[in-house]
């Protein structure tokens, strides 16, 4: 994994509503025990339902030349007890611009944004996802506990790592 990724990034606006539901659709496919939602009830939505999902997130593209090959969102917590802290959720790298840096550039700028109306990122990633905790290890995130049954899919369990990392100093 590289920092010098040639994947521009940009935050998703509605009017990339099929590019983003072509994405997300792939992933919940793709990688279904990485998520909490799934494929048969994304897939059923229309397009106006991911044009509503970017206005309302901050949903991150990468992309490599015309193409959108990775997206991460990011939201922050309600309520005023927990307003200091986001979330970082719905990260997907196509497997062909796995290990170009696309990945790591969406974390990076997922940061930078959170930056300026949070304190403290938190996330979760599926315990057998080993390169996934690697990149977000290599952003500065730390394990801080873990959720056993936390996904069930097909009869099977998947357990997830909850990590964090402080964005300020």
């Amino acid at each position: 994994m590289t920092d010098n990724s040639q994947a521009r990034i940009r935050r998703l606006m509605p009017d990339d509503a099929g590019l983003y539901r072509e994405i997300r659709l792939e992933a919940l496919q793709l990688s279904s025990e990485a998520f909490g939602s799934s494929f048969e009830h994304e897939g059923s939505q229309s397009l106006g339902y991911f044009q509503e999902a970017l206005t309302k997130a901050d949903v991150f593209g990468a992309f490599l030349e015309t193409d959108l090959v990775g997206v991460a969102g990011f939201r922050a917590q309600a309520g005023a007890k927990q307003a200091h802290k986001g979330v970082l959720w719905g990260m997907y790298v196509r497997p062909s611009a796995r290990g170009t840096g696309a990945g790591k550039s969406l974390v990076k700028a997922v940061l930078e944004h959170a930056r300026k109306c949070v304190e403290l990122i938190q996330l979760t990633v599926v315990s057998e996802n080993e390169a996934a905790q690697r990149l977000y290890r290599s952003c500065g995130f730390v394990a801080y506990g873990h959720e056993v049954h936390s996904l069930k899919q097909g009869g099977r369990y998947y357990d997830e790592l909850l990590m964090a990392v402080a964005l300020t100093p």
